[in-house]
């Protein structure tokens, strides 16, 4: 797996948001994230969200944490936008350094498989640190997912 370092501006995500937590997310009938999704390609939000940037691509966005991996957070499925969010929930990606893992193939799979090494290289890696304050998946084509995970200071 690709991993990079990059600095990231602040930018804003709107679409649907769901709250939950990793545990709830490993059983079929507390799982959130997934319908969300579904509703998210369903209802064709990425041409009904607005005002959408021209090029944005698809995001997953994860923050308002509340503590660690193991706590609370948000996950919005969206658009980035330019201006005020007008139909749907927004949340603002923080600026700063975030280390970038890139990997293709099916998804959700891909996905899936991705947080599990993201999750491993920080418990083999404690010297580096997650800020745990806005965290981002990029969908850059239909097999094709770059996850951003912010870093402390």
């Amino acid at each position: 797996m690709d991993v990079k370092q990059r600095e990231v501006l602040p930018f804003t995500v709107a679409g649907l948001q769901v709250r939950t937590r990793n545990a709830a997310e490993q059983q079929p009938d507390s799982a959130k994230i997934g319908p969300m999704w579904q509703r998210f390609y369903v209802e064709d939000l990425y041409e009904r969200v607005s005002p959408r940037q021209a090029d944005s691509f698809v995001y997953g966005v994860y923050s308002n944490y509340e503590s660690d991996a193991s706590g609370a957070f948000d996950v919005t499925a969206g658009v980035a936008v330019d201006g005020a969010c007008l139909d749907y929930p927004c949340v603002q990606v923080q600026g700063g350094d975030y280390l970038v893992f890139s990997a293709k193939g099916p998804m959700p799979d891909c996905v899936i498989q991705t947080w599990g090494l993201i999750w491993a290289y920080f418990q083999d890696n404690p010297q580096v640190r997650r800020a745990f304050a806005t965290d981002f998946e990029v969908y850059t084509g239909p097999d094709a997912v770059a996850i951003y995970i912010g870093l402390q200071a």
